[in-house]
Order: structure tokens, then C-alpha cells, then sequence
């Protein structure tokens, strides 16, 4: 038995390191890869040793209150705990396809008593006579007890189990940069409207401060009005700018209205009870270390994530091609069989049996060939997948910086353009009093700065929401060596895990 044994055991040892299949390497993202940005940023390069804090890159914008809101996001988001307790399952997930490298031992003890019909088949038994009557077999009852031990393991000859457990690592992986592209979305967007909200504070205070000049305006023309200077007509242009103005500042309170409850969902609060206090935007955008194009590849985790799925897709084409090749199996049973309890767990009522199988597909109307070609084509696939996201990375970052540059080159005219409103509307209100030219000249002064102030504050609310959609597509100052503690091996221990 040992003899016949060793050629089959020698052959397993020499198989075991078979892996069939295609190595993964990962492709190349784009041909040729970009040196530099296209686009020069509106400031100096920061210094080598300066990048976005990780994790936590909002701290580039020196906000605490910004900072406040987002830890409040990582610990109460319920898509970021959705996002969590998926890579939790995968990595129970992954952990399922370890268990395939090691022996699956099962028990199944049994009681069974039972009576046999008399008038059951004599299946080649000789009749008998009972009292002149002749019966076929006689009726008899019984009782079988058992206690069977089953053992099989599949031995990995050509490595379909060390690829099933690759693939489960890579989608491990895969999920774990899906996790930190969830949080980086998440943390972009309240950064976003975060600013946007500072941004409406600042404009509900250009457009108060409009009303406060607008009613000093009105007083005026009605006391010109009621002194016969200024006609009604002035009056009622006065009048009706105000009201305009007023109908301004309670859209700008409907819009602050709407980001303060996005930020509420995003806290994890409900939004009838949350407020973020009135702090008008006045700080410029911070310096964004960009680096160089080919960083963006580690940096983002989409793009990692999207890579791991090619690794995936990989490992399936070496399952496919296993398909092509021997399945062994490696099966032992033992036990207690017994008609009376009593002597179940004597020696005689041991059983035991050995076997291996061997399963070689010989003609499957080409449905492994079939698979083979689905798991290319699947692979291809993410290749084609994982250049675009590339692709797209390198796009959000030009533009960010492109946004940063025009925005920057717009809020200097801009302030330019509120000086000289300001000027305007003094000028026009000196040449009213003095009796030069008509109120409507006032009033189009009036509506001129303000236009231009909130356009200056909308400028600058831009600014702040680019620059955060710019460290999004930089990544937020993740690297994708994060993710590399994300895989599970075989540990000895499994084999007495049931």
C-alpha cells in the first residue's frame, strides 16, 4: 500500500510548484508618460519636502473649524461605514479562498433502525419454506449506527487554489482603495460646500452692506423729494433697487440654507438640527504641492483600485487555464459502523477506505476554451479600464490648475473692477448732490459695485473650491503602498478552524 503510494505522492511534490497562467505585470498607463504639467500653477513650486498631509489633507487649508466637520465625517458618514463594512466582507471573502489549501475533514454519525419487507427481491438468493409455505427472503429489523470521518484535499498540481487565492487578494486590495476613494470623495465634497457655504456668508455681507448704502440712498432722495429737489420718480428707482437688492439677500440665505443641510448629511447629522455659524470667507487659496504626473499614479486610489482589478482579472485567466488540466483529488473515509451500540467502538467496527480521483476534461463542447477566452477578454478589459482612469487623473489635475491660474488672473481684474466701482458710485453721488446729472446715474453705480463685489466674492469662493477639487485629483496626499497590508495567507492554524 506505502509502495503504491510514493509514485503518486513523488508526482504531487514535483506538480506543487506548477502555477499555470500568465504573470502579472502591470501595463503601462499612457505612452509617452508626461514629464510635467502642462499648465503652470499661479504660484511657486513648493519645496521637495513639503505634500499634502496624509489622511488628513484638509489641514492644508488651516481651518479648524473645516477640521472639525471632517473628523466628524470619518467617525458618524453612513456611506463611509456602507464603505468599511464592505472591505470587512472581502476580507472574510478572501479568507474563505485560503481555506481551499488545506484537508476538509467532516464527521456525520448517524442512528437508523429499520425493518426489511419479506417480500423484498431475492437479488439471487435461494427461496426458503416457512411452515410449507415457500417466501422469497425472510423479514428482518435492524438497528446501524455509525460515526464516518470524511477527508479530502484537493492537491494544487497546477495551482487553481494559489490563483483563486491571488485573486482574492487583489480584489481585497481593490476594495481597500475603494474605501479610501469613498472617504477622499466624501472629504472633497464637505470641503467643497464647505467653502462654497464660507463663500455665501461673505456675499450675504456685500449684499448687506449694499442695503445699508441702498436705504442711506433712499433717505436721501426722499428727504431731496419732500425739499422739491429730487422728483418721485427718483424716489421710486430708489426704492425699487432696495427691494431688488433685498430679494438678492434671501436667495443668498436659500442657498446658504441648502449647503448647510449637505453638510449635515455628510456629518452624519440630521439637518433640522445642525447649523455651521456665519464666518465669511476671507483667506486665499493655499499652495498645492503637485509634483510630477507619473505620482498621480500612486497618489489616487481609483487608479490603484482599478489596478488591482487588472491583477484580478489576471489571476481568472490562470484559473481558466486550469480548466484545461488534471484535477486531483486526494479522499479518505474512516469510522465506526455497528448493528448494536454496545460494541459501536469495538475494533471490528472500524471502517476505512482510501482513494484518489483524477478528473481530466476531454471534450466539453468547448466551454473551457470558451472560459479562457471570456477571462482575456475580461483582462483586457481592466487594462482598457485602468489607462482611462489614468487618463481622467490627468485631465482633473490639469484642469485644477487651469482653474487656479484663470481664477487667479479673474479675481486680481476683479478687485481692480470693485476699486473702480467704488470710485464710480462716489463720483455719481457727488455729481447727483451737486445737481449735474439724474439719480439714475446713482442708482446704475450702485448696481454696478454690487455686481462686481459679488462677483469678486464668487471669485474667490472658486478659488477655494478649485484648489480642493485639485488635491482630490491629486489624491489627497494617499500613497498606494497603503493597501499592501491588505492580503491574506494560508496560516497552519486553518487546519483545525472548521
Amino acid at each position: 500500500m506505502k509502495r503504491a503510494l510514493l509514485p503518486i505522492i513523488g508526482l504531487l511534490g514535483l506538480a506543487a510548484g506548477c502555477t499555470v497562467g500568465p504573470r502579472y505585470s502591470r501595463p503601462a498607463a499612457v505612452t509617452p508618460a508626461p514629464d510635467a504639467w502642462k499648465t503652470q500653477p499661479p504660484w511657486e513650486q513648493a519645496a521637495p519636502k513639503d505634500s499634502i498631509p496624509k489622511g488628513a489633507w484638509w489641514q492644508i487649508f488651516h481651518d479648524p473649524a473645516l477640521d472639525s466637520y471632517e473628523q466628524q465625517l470619518l467617525q458618524a458618514n453612513q456611506s463611509l461605514v456602507a464603505a468599511r463594512d464592505r472591505l470587512g466582507q472581502a476580507r472574510s471573502l478572501a479568507r474563505v479562498s485560503t481555506a481551499e489549501m488545506f484537508p476538509q475533514l467532516s464527521v456525520d454519525p448517524s442512528a437508523l433502525r429499520e425493518r426489511g419487507s419479506g417480500n423484498r427481491p431475492l437479488n439471487g438468493a435461494e427461496p426458503t419454506v416457512v411452515n410449507g409455505s415457500v417466501t422469497s427472503v425472510r423479514p428482518f429489523t435492524q438497528n446501524i449506527f455509525t460515526v464516518p470521518f470524511t477527508l479530502n484535499y484537493e492537491a494544487d498540481l497546477f495551482g487553481r487554489v494559489r490563483r483563486n487565492v491571488e485573486a482574492a487578494n487583489a480584489s481585497l486590495q481593490s476594495t481597500a482603495a475603494d474605501l479610501q476613494n469613498v472617504q477622499l470623495v466624501l472629504t472633497a465634497e464637505l470641503a467643497a460646500d464647505y467653502f462654497t457655504l464660507r463663500e455665501l456668508d461673505a456675499e450675504y455681507q456685500v449684499v448687506q452692506e449694499s442695503v445699508g448704502y441702498q436705504r442711506k440712498g433712499l433717505d436721501l432722495v426722499n428727504h431731496r423729494h419732500e425739499g422739491g429737489a429730487a422728483s418721485g420718480l427718483e424716489v421710486a428707482q430708489q426704492a425699487a433697487l432696495l427691494d431688488s437688492t433685498l430679494s438678492q439677500l434671501s436667495l443668498v440665505q436659500q442657498s446658504r440654507a441648502q449647503f448647510e443641510h449637505a453638510i449635515a448629511v455628510l456629518v452624519g447629522q440630521p439637518a433640522s438640527v445642525f447649523s455651521v455659524p456665519i464666518a465669511p470667507l476671507r483667506d486665499a487659496p493655499p499652495q498645492v504641492p503637485l509634483g510630477v504626473p507619473s505620482d498621480v499614479l500612486e497618489r489616487r486610489p481609483d487608479i490603484s483600485s482599478a489596478e488591482r482589478v487588472m491583477a484580478f482579472q489576471n489571476a481568472q485567466v490562470g484559473i481558466a487555464r486550469t480548466a484545461f488540466y488534471p484535477h486531483i483529488t486526494l479522499s479518505g473515509s474512516g469510522g465506526l459502523e455497528s448493528k448494536d451500540l454496545a460494541s459501536l467502538f469495538n475494533a471490528s467496527s472500524f471502517i476505512w477506505s482510501l482513494g484518489a480521483d483524477a478528473l481530466e476534461p476531454i471534450i466539453q463542447g468547448g466551454r473551457n476554451r470558451a472560459n479562457l477566452a471570456a477571462a482575456r477578454a475580461a483582462y483586457d478589459q481592466s487594462v482598457a479600464n485602468y489607462r482611462q482612469s489614468v487618463l481622467t487623473a490627468f485631465q482633473q489635475v490639469e484642469d485644477g490648475i487651469s482653474n487656479l491660474s484663470t481664477l487667479s488672473e479673474a479675481l486680481g481684474t476683479q478687485s481692480a473692477a470693485v476699486e473702480d466701482a467704488r470710485r464710480a458710485l462716489t463720483i455719481a453721488n457727488n455729481r447727483y448732490v451737486g445737481g449735474v446729472t439724474t439719480y439714475l446715474d446713482v442708482i446704475t453705480a450702485q448696481t454696478t459695485l454690487l455686481t462686481n463685489q459679488r462677483l469678486a466674492t464668487q471669485l474667490l469662493g472658486q478659488q477655494m473650491v478649485s484648489s480642493v477639487f485639485l488635491v482630490k485629483a491629486l489624491g489627497g496626499g494617499w500613497d498606494a503602498s497603503e493597501i499592501n497590508h491588505e492580503q491574506v495567507h494560508p496560516q497552519p492554524g486553518q487546519i483545525l478552524q472548521p
